[in-house]
């Protein structure tokens, strides 16, 4: 239907062609504003005194000299700020450490002064003695009999009802399910293959550090941060503060880069209750530092993995139990756990499961959202153990997958029904097209590795709204709560689901930041959701423009509505194409007569039937919206150095409608590069509770020499549900990466490392164990 009435509109296409982003100019000519940019005046500049250790009492904290000193307005503490804990579904966090601190970095006392040299300076004046006790620094440390409680009082805190969390000891988070038949597939096993993979924490190290400018005013705080889901911040400031969220105002920046770094609180909390007792417009800009020490990155994991096959090598059987390091506090990661039941199995048949998922407390930084929240590990584990199960068979790793690959209308464990994941089959050919697997195999040299994976990747099904409202001068404006945090979703997809609906050009589109007073909620730029579900819901809000306009034109041009369509500014007559009215002249005469043209529209998932027995209590027992991934990758290894050169990637990637060939594109190449960044080089480590690296000079993020040109292939499978078929792209390009790259460095030399990253260390290590062996 919705390619019919792009022919009946007479217009261009807009959706298909890959139009510049509507964002672009202001960035890269300095115009854009972000949070740092903000000036008010009276403005103040805060700095946080943080814990300098993971775990201890807090013996003494006395700021009575800071206060005197130049230019502070206001210190706050514990003392200060109500005594609650607030959080996404678990409420577990404090806003400032009171008694004792649970990380290095835990905010324990806020300045508020009229320099930030100042506030910094006050900040190093306050006293503070703290009581050490040794910190659980790990997951091993937390589930090891007798080992310290994190949160002694972790039964008494408060939850979303509906939601189980089955917590116990320093467990924030447990979910198991099995299937009939597991016991019985391993006793009657004709070989078992077991894997166990570590995976350390990913920093997202986006280029802006979070920051806030809070003001109070009639007993209301405005808050404007750049921030991935607006309503969440709006909702937990409220938690923190103890005041209806109607209280709360936030003002959507421009955002520079989030990858799901920025979809948890920061420093707003702080710079609200500094705002609040000075009565001045505060300011708190985190450094890179403070940044990175407090940053919610992606959590270190554990995944075992254990599969029973039959003599002809087929998977009868399987367990999957995956470990995840929570840190000292729960964020989103505690909605996550169902991701391990559908992505137990990865695309395969693999007989009955038995599946374990365990979130866990460490002292430790808290960890949250990356691109591919939690699903990286687990896909990761997934692919890596499938290559290791190929070699020990003796059969080609490709083949291996394609026997074992689902094909249409087969299951997740969770019952969810794949209806169209033979286009996995597609991908895997469309490779081949360009790199024929025996080919890349026979003309390898010595130390040169090539790998393959697969993956389905779900959606976040958080409903979207949105409103287009159209000016007297032809343009349009589109509001919604959902940000573009630099992925073109909202820039170019949006832009252009909108321009292509009313037939305007997608320079007259124009994207307004989103503003809690003023936008319906919104599920925020998350999970792959953005194109998908605002785009639906900017849809349907300009259809409703669409039919408004054609009806406004109808008597003015003497006949029917269904006659009329619109295209290129002009409404014209689809049965007398000659006859047409200006956009403007409708608008312009619209104004006076019968007011402004504007529609909402929303979008909200259809429930996805599934297997309630084994999703009791969870937050989300299906997503939505499967799409289907396959990565080929070539390396070469460096016997002396232990250095990778990725030499080629492919990405055959499934996106329902292309709306922007481009955008997709970068999507893919950025996907990737952070996927190769992490199997390669990013890595938090973690000793004794505290972060060894602790700057982007230390931390090694992948530079333009480490990545190589991505060749990407574009598969459209236009989905019903979606905006003109589209589906969400953003994440599933850095899911596979890891696993696709560590088993071409296990077929360059022959022995698998089982951790990421994949340091050229353990590359050297894995290289002596090949001689010894």
């Amino acid at each position: 239907m919705q390619w019919l009435r792009r022919q009946e509109m007479l217009m261009p296409e807009v959706i298909g062609r890959s139009v510049p982003r509507a964002d672009g100019p202001g960035k890269v000519t300095g115009q854009t504003l972000y949070t740092a940019d903000i000036e008010h005046k009276g403005m103040l500049h805060a700095a946080i005194l943080r814990s300098p250790t993971p775990a201890g009492k807090i013996v003494r904290l006395n700021a009575d000299k800071a206060r005197q000193m130049p230019g502070v307005k206001a210190i706050v503490t514990a003392a200060d700020a109500p005594d609650v804990r607030a959080g996404w579904a678990l409420f577990d966090t404090p806003m400032f450490a009171r008694d004792e601190v649970l990380f290095e970095g835990e905010p324990i006392a806020a300045v508020a002064a009229t320099t930030l040299a100042q506030s910094r300076a006050a900040v190093a004046a306050i006293e503070l003695e703290i009581q050490e006790i040794p910190p659980v620094g790990d997951i091993d440390m937390a589930l090891a009999e007798g080992a310290r409680l994190i949160h002694p009082k972790l039964a008494q805190y408060g939850s979303v009802p509906g939601i189980v969390f089955n917590r116990e000891g320093n467990v924030a988070c447990k979910y198991a399910h099995e299937e009939p038949g597991v016991d019985d597939a391993f006793a009657r096993a004709d070989r078992i293959i077991e894997d166990t993979y570590d995976f350390g924490r990913q920093y997202q190290g986006y280029l802006e550090p979070k920051g806030t400018v809070v003001q109070y005013r009639d007993g209301r705080y405005t808050v404007q941060s750049g921030h991935q889901y607006v309503f969440n911040l709006r909702d937990r400031l409220a938690q923190f503060l103890q005041i209806k969220p109607s209280d709360v105002r936030v003002q959507g920046m421009a955002i520079g880069g989030g990858f799901g770094g920025k979809l948890d609180f920061g420093p707003e909390p702080y710079a609200a209750v500094l705002a609040k007792a000075t009565g001045k417009p505060v300011k708190l800009i985190f450094s890179r530092e403070e940044d990175l020490i407090a940053a919610t990155v992606r959590e270190g994991a554990r995944v075992r993995i254990r599969s029973a096959l039959d003599k002809d090598g087929n998977i009868i059987g399987r367990e999957f139990f995956t470990d995840h390091d929570n840190g000292a506090y729960s964020g989103e990661l505690i909605l996550m756990a169902g991701l391990a039941l559908m992505f137990c199995r990865g695309v395969y048949r693999t007989g009955p499961i038995r599946t374990q998922f365990r979130l866990i407390y460490t002292n430790t930084s808290p960890t949250g959202a990356y691109r591919g929240v939690s699903g990286v590990p687990m896909i990761s584990a997934i692919e890596c153990h499938m290559d290791h199960i190929a070699r020990e068979l003796g059969v080609d790793p490709r083949a291996y997958r394609l026997a074992h690959t689902l094909n249409n209308n087969e299951k997740l464990p969770n019952g969810q029904m794949l209806h169209d994941a033979a286009i996995l089959r597609e991908a895997y050919a469309e490779i081949e097209k360009i790199a024929p697997w025996e080919e890349m195999k026979r003309t390898k040299k010595p130390l040169e590795g090539v790998a393959i994976g697969s993956t389905v990747w779900l959606t976040n099904p958080l409903p979207a709204s949105a409103t287009v409202k159209l000016n007297e001068d032809g343009s349009a404006h589109v509001l919604s709560g959902t940000c573009d945090i630099g992925t073109g979703a909202m820039a170019q997809g949006v832009v252009g689901i909108v321009a292509e609906t009313l037939g305007l050009d997608p320079a007259n589109v124009h994207i307004v930041q989103p503003d809690t007073d003023v936008a319906a909620y919104d599920g925020g730029s998350q999970g792959s959701r953005t194109t998908r579900a605002v785009g639906r819901a900017a849809e349907h809000a300009a259809m409703d423009v669409r039919q408004k306009i054609l009806d406004a034109a109808a008597p003015l041009m003497q006949t029917e509505a269904a006659r009329l369509t619109l295209s290129g500014g002009k409404i014209h007559d689809i049965e007398d194409p000659g006859k047409a009215i200006g956009l403007t002249d409708i608008l312009m005469m619209g104004a006076f007569a019968s007011g402004p043209i504007v529609g909402t529209g929303k979008h909200a998932e259809q429930p996805i039937p599934f297997d309630p027995g084994c999703a009791v209590g969870l937050a989300f027992p299906t997503l939505p919206t499967p799409t289907y991934h396959v990565h080929m990758a070539k390396v070469a290894v460096c016997p002396m150095t232990g250095n990778v050169e990725v030499k080629r990637y492919i990405v055959a990637q499934e996106v329902g409608k292309a709306l922007n060939p481009q955008g997709i594109s970068g999507q893919i190449q950025g996907g990737v590069a952070q996927g190769i960044g992490y199997a390669l080089h990013e890595g938090l480590r973690v000793r004794d509770g505290r972060y060894m690296e602790r700057s982007l000079e230390a931390y090694r993020l992948p530079l333009a020499v480490d990545i190589p040109e991505v060749e990407a292939i574009i598969l459209e499978h236009p989905a019903d549900e979606g905006p003109f078929g589209a589906k969400g792209t953003a994440e599933p390009p850095i899911v596979l990466a890891p696993a696709v790259i560590h088993n071409a460095i296990y077929d360059a030399i022959g022995v698998p490392l089982n951790s990421i990253p994949l340091t050229p260390e353990r590359i050297l290590e894995a290289l002596e164990r090949r001689k010894s062996a």
